[in-house]
């Protein structure tokens, strides 16, 4: 049962990933980093259910899954999921003046796409050796 519940979230993060890269190629930056979270955060959930054989905490908060499930990170890393964390709210409740979505140009989006998927591939091998 638990192996169905990895694979739901890893399946959930690749067609995540996917729409970032259609976003992407749209021209439509905020949503693609949006996407990009939503992807990191899936991977994460499937890695907690793989090592704590129970259902994610309801949460988008991509540091304390990080922390949930006892993942040694670099403060690189640390700061990554932060910065994710802030772009999944940013892109789904702008300010006034829009300011994320005029920070998000295309190759600033361009760059934090690159180091979400660095990160997810990286989790992604973590959730392979804890399933052996």
């Amino acid at each position: 049962m638990t192996q169905n519940k990895i694979k739901y979230w890893i399946e959930s993060a690749a067609d995540d990933w996917r729409v970032a890269n259609h976003l992407l190629e749209k021209g439509d930056y905020s949503y693609a980093l949006f996407f990009g979270h939503l992807s990191l955060e899936k991977t994460l959930k499937a890695l907690y259910t793989s090592r704590k054989n129970k259902t994610p905490p309801l949460t988008h908060r991509l540091v304390y899954l990080a922390e949930a499930v006892d993942l040694e990170i670099s403060e690189e890393q640390l700061e990554l999921l932060e910065i994710v964390t802030d772009f999944n709210l940013e892109a789904r409740y702008p300010d006034e003046k829009f300011s994320f979505k005029k920070k998000c140009t295309e190759n600033f989006t361009k760059g934090y796409l690159k180091k979400i998927e660095e990160m997810n591939k990286w989790l992604q091998r973590k959730i392979k050796c804890s399933e052996t």
